[in-house]
């Protein structure tokens, strides 16, 4: 039985004092006896090492897997891109924690790679 939890993954720009903040707030929930939703956040100190990271080809990509999980090469054909380009942009956004692959049967061919979302959720954050 695969369950989907539901989880956010939250990408930025912020400083040391902005992630201690946060700890220190999810603390003080958690000693209240909230529930916390399942969150990952890759933070940068510059904003442009986010945007490094987030070409608009790769949040294509990202947008494409979370709407349907598949290999590399119908992910190229769904964004008319070429296979090279998008495996590369794969293993970067996966490099990051944004995306994860797994291997299933592919029925008369051997197997297949599927890439797909690490969260249901993703959102982008930036501070200037």
């Amino acid at each position: 039985m695969n369950k989907k939890i539901k989880s956010l993954k939250r990408v930025g720009a912020g400083t040391a004092d902005s992630f201690f903040r946060r700890s220190a707030a999810r603390a003080q929930k958690l000693d209240r006896g909230e529930k916390l939703l399942p969150e990952m956040r890759l933070t940068f100190e510059d904003p442009a090492d986010l945007l490094r990271l987030l070409t608009a080809q790769r949040v294509r990509v990202l947008d494409a897997v979370r709407r349907n999980p598949a290999p590399v090469s119908e992910l190229a054909a769904i964004l008319k891109r070429d296979r090279t380009a998008v495996r590369r942009d794969v293993r970067i956004l996966t490099t990051f924690g944004l995306v994860n692959t797994h291997e299933e049967t592919n029925p008369g061919h051997g197997r297949r790679k599927i890439v797909g979302p690490l969260a249901s959720k993703c959102e982008l954050v930036t501070t200037i």
